[in-house]
């Protein structure tokens, strides 16, 4: 039901090579802190469990306005170390003003496209949060990330699945409207929506073993579930005013939130938000 309902909403709609579809504003780096603030703990716990931890020199993909680098950094101790990659100077210097505020000094970032990444000494691990979904040619990515990470090293990535999220939302029509038009600027864009479930197979392609993996999706009627949703849409609106979607279903951007909230609220039902599928391997060893 769930494939079904994607296919429903994306058939027709153009697909662009991919970019960041969200953009590197202020309003952008805040919606990333609050979404670290809600997902943190499920990718913290997802990477304690691939095996990330003290002592540890690890590369992260996509650091964005920093908030996974500092998750790592705290997992891996001031003996570790985190090297973020991330290709808008604008957010780099973000992250680096976020790092200075929290005295974390085994984090460094490094401006640059993840598919160019350049290293003289090999990591322990590599990982990534929300990024391959962006990423033209993840397999690519990855047979690179491999020559750059030691025998017997981690890789782990968190990648979204929308559909289950759909599927959930289906009776709620607000919600399913607002869901299905994220999607929708999402695909247009070249993100893959479903890079989740295609992670199994990208591992392989790229040259690891066949990842361990799980799928997480957090699901309540608070207000800031409703307000996750729509700080998305809000970030999105210059792809979809771009690809020409039509907002008419969703009404006023500026009281989505609560009437999100509202709708949830009298149905008795629990909304939900993107499935984090959570894949890890580790390089073979000779």
């Amino acid at each position: 039901m769930a494939s079904s309902i994607l296919a429903d909403v994306t058939s027709n709609l153009p697909h662009s090579p991919a970019l960041y579809a969200l953009g590197n504003t202020d309003d952008e780096h805040g919606r990333l802190a609050r979404q670290a603030a809600r997902f943190g703990p499920y990718t913290e716990r997802l990477f304690r469990d691939a095996g990330i931890g003290a002592g540890m020199r690890v590369l992260e993909l996509g650091s964005g306005a920093g908030d996974v680098a500092m998750l790592v950094a705290r997992l891996v101790g001031p003996s570790g170390e985190v090297v973020g990659v991330e290709r808008d100077a604008r957010s780099i210097v973000r992250a680096r003003s976020r790092i200075a505020e929290a005295n974390l000094r085994n984090v460094k970032f490094t401006e640059s496209d993840v598919s160019q990444i350049a290293g003289e000494k090999l990591f322990d691990a590599a990982v990534g949060r929300f990024i391959l979904q962006f990423i033209p040619d993840p397999k690519s990515v990855l047979q690179t990330l491999v020559t750059l990470v030691r025998p017997g090293g981690i890789f782990v990535f968190q990648e979204v699945s929308w559909a289950p999220f759909l599927a959930l939302c289906s009776s709620l029509p607000l919600w399913f409207a607002s869901v299905s038009l994220v999607v929708q600027a999402f695909h247009g864009s070249g993100a893959s929506t479903e890079m989740g479930a295609t992670l199994h197979r990208i591992f392989q392609d790229g040259g690891l073993p066949a990842p361990a993996m799980r799928v997480e999706m957090p699901m309540g009627s608070d207000p800031e579930f409703a307000r996750w949703i729509s700080d998305v849409l809000r970030s999105l609106r210059p792809q979809i005013e771009r690809l020409g979607l039509s907002v008419e279903a969703i009404g006023n951007m500026d009281t989505l939130s609560v009437r999100l909230h509202e709708e949830v609220t009298a149905s008795k039902m629990v909304a939900g938000s993107v499935g984090m599928v959570g894949a890890w391997s580790r390089k073979p060893v000779g």
